[in-house]
């Protein structure tokens, strides 16, 4: 959890190839959280770059504003420039990173991070297309290709394109809780919480025309979180077939209807925590676990701590 009375320097590193995209994740999203990050971008050099599309983006920075970075952003670049070993220009802008900064990769990102040493031993992801190349060429790091991001504490990965949306969204939340960072969302038209856990969207088919949608049963299960919801309900709702709306559920959302439920409770669960001082039991109460017991489980497996540290750390921070 981050002082949320100091504003925090988010420094985005463009390099030559970068995507365009991803490349303003950072400043629309962090921007978004009421001041609390300052965002920059610099090259290696503070010379324009090539991006992977057909403009050049120039910066005002130059890599000594890494030096002053609390975190860093490496956003993708052409997978046709990735290699085992960094241009020695880039080597050296990373090596201006104070030892203490909080390390985040979108997509290709993560060639960078572990060509420079920052993933050696840890867990990473990066786009499930690139997964057998990196194994390749970094067989020492951990790579999990099946997830949207992970974070190893002080470095983060993401898959790629979306994803790089849901680190920083997840950033925003670790550092100042749910409530801002529902907020940025809100604030850039996104999805709130999407689980670092979840399934890439790996050679999903799209939807046949005129396929009935469950987005409306969503809604719906969202407004009575505290029921004990059953698939039936969710199918009867959405007047399919047990089978054919949890196969369109899971081609939608990339969850089972199961886990994504679990999900939503617990995220209103966390909010629930930092926003009141209601009893652990009747929060359960409301998004529908059936005891505090079964809230104990679900949050510790979601973010490995118990409901009394979780609201201790937002509430005396806020305090």
């Amino acid at each position: 959890m981050r002082d949320i009375q100091r504003v925090e320097r988010v420094v985005v590193l463009a390099l030559e190839g970068v995507y365009p995209f991803e490349l303003g994740i950072p400043a629309r999203i962090f921007g978004a959280a009421q001041g609390r990050y300052e965002v920059l971008t610099c090259t290696v050099d503070g010379r324009p770059v090539h991006t992977n599309a057909d403009f050049t983006i120039g910066v005002e920075h130059g890599p000594e504003i890494l030096r002053t970075a609390d975190t860093v952003v490496i956003p993708p670049i052409d997978p046709a420039r990735v290699t085992a070993e960094l241009p020695d220009e880039v080597s050296a802008a990373l090596a201006m990173i104070p030892a203490d900064a909080r390390l985040v990769s979108i997509c290709t990102g993560a060639f960078v991070l572990a060509a420079a040493g920052y993933l050696d031993g840890r867990t990473a992801t990066t786009h499930w297309h690139l997964a057998d190349r990196f194994r390749g060429m970094f067989p020492q790091i951990a790579l999990d290709p099946g997830v949207l991001f992970v974070d190893d504490g002080m470095v983060l990965t993401s898959s790629g394109a979306a994803s790089g949306v849901d680190v920083c969204l997840h950033i925003v939340r670790r550092d100042h809780g749910s409530e801002l960072a529902n907020f940025v969302a809100r604030c850039c038209v996104v999805p709130p919480f999407r689980d670092g856990g979840q399934a890439q969207y790996i050679e999903q088919p799209v939807p046949e025309l005129g396929a009935t949608s469950t987005a409306a049963t969503r809604a719906w299960a969202l407004a009575r979180l505290d029921e004990p919801l059953t698939l039936t309900d969710l199918a009867a709702h959405a007047r399919m077939s047990l089978r054919t709306f949890a196969r369109r559920f899971h081609d939608e959302v990339g969850l089972s209807p199961g886990r994504w439920l679990i999900q939503q409770r617990v995220a209103r669960a966390r909010h629930l925590l930092e926003s009141s001082d209601l009893p652990v039991d009747q929060i359960a109460g409301h998004v529908g676990f059936a005891t505090g017991a079964s809230l104990r489980q679900h949050l510790h497996a979601a973010i490995g701590v118990s409901p009394q540290a979780y609201r201790r750390t937002f509430q005396t921070t806020a305090r």
